[in-house]
């Protein structure tokens, strides 16, 4: 008999041989039914795999992420087995399961595969599923494994990479593949696919390598998960930041000017300047000091933060001055520069903590397939801030950060988030610097800290900065995706570098401790995001433009203007829109422009000095006088956006 040990702690005596399949069938008939996958002591393994040994078993459904891996991964091989019975010369080479859904990279040779062909490939799909084919795995020798691929140079490549003892393959019907394992129990599960794009990818994402086809594609268990899948990409595709960008002329982007180089249009720029203005005030109050640094810093800056060594090779490289040997760098983060303005003069316990805030641009360079609207660029704006304290001092900081944090996501609408602790790997030691022990206390510190606030919190294993642990925030958009938004470093190792000091109350010298923290992150990824989660109707705050003036005819504009004046008053920012145009079609553009109120003005209104409001959406708040409307807006503005409390 085995031990096995169940999530909940419990302890059951099994026959050795049982299956995870057996085991949850041992527990009720619906989990077995509806167990996709399973791991053992940490190790992803079949249903179907025999357990020997005492361990931990975890199984998976539909409704967990490892269930969900195991079900496209699966997918993924359905895919591969009916491209390959469609096209017979092909040569696959990998298929994993992604974030939503699959793909597999395929060399076609000669062959044309394109959108066209995609519904008879689904077909085909859909038939292997249907014959309930099982999956099987079993180990090989290298020499086996090699002799099956001796045509497929691409997986010839991936097998001498492995140790004779670990290569495995997986059956299913008359398709067999190179996989470590993690399906689910046959094919029948999959009751709905969908292929979704087609798209270019250069072997193992190396440039020098020969471009395949990457078919992506994603399935369901049943038939209405694919149905409420494929409404949301097209919501998506309505709310795309890029499309919105253009619509609204927010921003814009120029081959001349560079990839990744984003310009920011006059409603753009407005946008960012309340964004920053926002955040330029809460952080006043809580005692931040403004700095600048410029764009560029001499290479033995980042040489000794340590970015030269960890990014260097793949960001822009150095700029040589007239001066033999004298290398400059354009700036790839502002941790570096504000840690000199700190060296800049000697500091006691007492003037602790310094509070060193700057909106400032940092330049990465991102390969040309990686670029993606807003959300990856080159040349990228950071609200950030680094706080220099005694250790005392960090528990109590850290916690004044998060506050600023919930507070910018409370009045821009993010209320759905969670938080990750991103700890080191111990098993990649060299990907970081420092010390155990100062890991070990800024790991501690963070912890405590999102314990302290009453955070949702989960721990990520291996997420860490190269220099600290931090503390992420995940958000949950309008529909239902995570972005990492909002992130607090602790920081022992950039004081020790550029050897920073304070004189504590013993009058010795003592090392600060650093804070790293930026509650928006990227200024152009953070709008790109709020962009999708509102569809671009911004908070009322945040709206480039907050009401249009329409008037039914020019012989209205005198009265359009005057309460244009009156609401300019009240900085509320107003258009007018007195075209010789029908007041339908005003209404449409103004619609199209998610300018939140229409006062439209005629005889009547003028007579009676008010505006008739129609918010948008089509809601009618009837005739009022510009006096009630002003009230309405502020009293919307001061519900989204409340006091910040330091």
């Amino acid at each position: 008999m085995i031990k096995i040990t169940l999530p909940d702690g419990s302890v059951k005596e099994f026959s050795q041989g049982t299956t995870p399949y057996q085991v949850a069938l041992s527990i009720s008939e619906g989990l077995a039914r509806n167990v996709l996958s399973a791991s053992y002591d940490g190790k992803t393994i079949e249903t179907t795999t025999p357990l020997t040994t005492d361990g931990s078993l975890v199984l998976y459904t539909w409704n967990d992420e490892q269930g969900k891996k195991a079900f496209w991964h699966s997918s993924a091989h359905i895919l591969a087995q009916a491209l390959e019975e469609t096209y017979p010369n092909i040569k696959l080479t990998i298929g994993p399961a992604i974030a939503n859904g699959f793909y597999y990279d395929v060399d076609f040779g000669n062959v044309s595969f394109s959108e066209k062909d995609i519904p008879q490939i689904e077909k085909k799909m859909l038939e292997i599923a249907k014959e309930k084919h099982a999956f099987s795995m079993r180990s090989v020798s290298k020499k086996e494994a090699l002799e099956l691929y001796k045509e497929n140079p691409y997986k010839t490549e991936l097998i001498e990479n492995l140790e004779d003892g670990t290569i495995t393959f997986c059956d299913h019907s008359t398709f067999t593949d190179l996989c470590r394992g993690g399906h689910l129990p046959n094919t029948g599960f999959v009751k709905a696919v969908k292929i979704l794009s087609i798209a270019g990818a250069y072997w193992r994402g190396d440039e020098k390598n020969k471009q395949l086809t990457r078919v992506y594609g994603i399935s369901f268990p049943k038939q209405k998960d694919l149905t409420e899948y494929l409404a949301l990409l097209e919501e998506a595709k309505k709310r795309d930041h890029r499309k919105l960008g253009k619509e609204l002329e927010l921003f814009t982007f120029s081959n001349k000017v560079g990839q990744g180089l984003p310009l920011w249009l006059p409603k753009g720029a407005a946008l960012r300047e309340r964004l920053e203005q926002f955040l330029r005030k809460a952080q006043k109050q809580a005692g931040y000091e403004q700095v600048v640094s410029p764009h560029i810093g001499h290479k033995d800056l980042y040489v000794t933060s340590g970015h030269w060594e960890k990014y260097g090779k793949d960001s822009f490289q150095p700029i040589a001055t007239p001066n033999e040997g004298e290398e400059y760098l354009l700036k790839p983060m502002n941790c570096p520069h504000h840690c000199e303005i700190y060296n800049s003069k000697p500091w006691s316990y007492r003037d602790l903590p310094k509070r060193f805030a700057e909106f400032g641009t940092v330049y990465r360079y991102e390969q040309s397939g990686e670029l993606h609207g807003l959300t990856r660029v080159r040349c990228f704006t950071q609200d950030d801030a680094h706080i220099f304290c005694t250790p005392e001092q960090l528990d109590e900081e850290f916690k004044n950060v998060i506050d600023l944090v919930l507070y910018v996501f409370g009045s821009l609408g993010f209320e759905n988030f969670t938080a990750q602790v991103s700890l080191r790997d111990p098993e990649n030691p060299s990907k970081y610097i420092g010390s155990n022990e100062n890991w070990e206390k800024a790991e501690q510190a963070i912890i405590n800290a999102a314990k302290e606030k009453g955070l949702d919190y989960v721990i990520e294993t291996g997420e860490a900065a190269f220099y600290g642990p931090k503390l992420d925030f995940m958000v949950k958009d309008a529909l239902g995706r995570s972005w990492q938004l909002g992130t607090i470093q602790v920081d022992y190792n950039l004081p020790e570098r550029f050897d920073l000091w304070y004189k504590g109350s013993d009058n010795e010298l003592h090392r600060p401790v650093m804070i790293h923290r930026a509650p928006f992150g990227s200024m152009e990824r953070f709008v790109a995001i709020l962009l999708e989660h509102t569809a671009g109707n911004f908070p009322l705050w945040l709206m480039p433009n907050q009401a249009i003036i329409l008037s039914l005819s020019e012989k209205y504009e005198n009265y359009a203007q005057k309460v244009l004046k009156l609401l300019e008053n009240f900085e509320i920012r107003t258009l007018i829109d007195n075209r010789n145009e029908t007041i339908g079609k005003k209404i449409r553009e103004a619609e199209t422009q998610k300018i939140p109120f229409m006062l439209i003005v005629g005889e009547n209104e003028e007579k009676e000095a008010t505006v008739s409001v129609r918010k948008h959406g089509g809601e009618s708040l009837g005739s009022i006088s510009v006096d009630e409307f002003v009230k309405i807006v502020q009293s919307e503005i001061d519900k989204s956006i409340k006091k910040f409390k330091s």
